[in-house]
């Protein structure tokens, strides 16, 4: 990809998911109890994900989609139950076998074919919807709209994705993540202000023939997100 920084917090990401938070993260995918902090979070995940189910046509029958960090495959498994051909891709092999286990259904009708790689590698083809809930949120505003307008040339239709807004509240959470001992630290996500990233992505040149069509914010406790619809004009 583009720039060194990507790169680099790519391998801390991937290191993390496979290894640091592997049992946690699956812990909170699934139903089983969680502490208060984490039910706020998963909560505002859930809130999330329809939301962006939200932003795609109800039925999607012939339409191919790209799960971008798909994770353990929920988003996967929501779309491929509309009708949709998905790929889903991860950077975590450790997440992608939790995902095949979980949606074994949906990988024998052949709907979902779940990958270990580079959200943006062009090699994935091409799509009609490209989907990145919370995968863009660890890289600094200029690679998420690099890797939004790399997705663009290879999308028919619409990109949905999220960013951490840059808040008091979310501010504060990680000053409070600051002091953790490092090797429990999640990779830092990188708060962006809501204008400065528009502002990119209007001045984009790769998405003039796209534009923002619908965002909602989701806060939930330790949660806090934005969806951001792009279509094409």
């Amino acid at each position: 990809m583009a720039t060194v920084g990507y790169q680099e917090r790519r391998g801390e990401l991937e290191t993390y998911f496979d290894r640091t938070a592997a049992e946690a993260w699956a812990r909170l995918t699934s139903t089983a109890p969680v502490g208060r902090i984490r039910a706020t979070v998963r909560a505002g995940r859930e809130r999330m994900r329809r939301t962006l189910l939200d932003y795609l046509p109800a039925d999607l029958r012939a339409r191919r989609v790209l799960d971008a960090g798909c994770g353990t495959g929920a988003f996967s498994a929501a779309a491929a139950d509309r009708g949709a051909r998905v790929i889903a891709i991860d950077l975590s092999g450790t997440l992608i076998a939790l995902a095949r286990e979980r949606l074994g259904a949906q990988l024998r009708s052949g709907r979902v074919e779940y990958r270990v790689g580079d959200m943006s590698d062009p090699a994935l083809g091409r799509f009609d919807h490209v989907v990145a809930m919370d995968s863009l949120i660890h890289y600094p505003p200029r690679d998420v709209v690099r890797v939004l307008a790399l997705w663009a040339a290879r999308t028919t239709h619409s990109i949905l994705f999220t960013f951490a807004p840059s808040t008091p509240a979310l501010a504060a959470m990680h000053a409070i993540g600051r002091c953790f001992p490092r090797r429990e630290r999640a990779p830092a996500i990188e708060p962006i202000a809501q204008r400065s990233l528009f502002q990119l992505l209007t001045g984009e040149a790769r998405l003039a023939e796209w534009h923002i069509a619908r965002t909602q914010r989701i806060e939930s406790g330790f949660y806090t997100s934005q969806a951001v619809e792009l279509v094409r004009r």
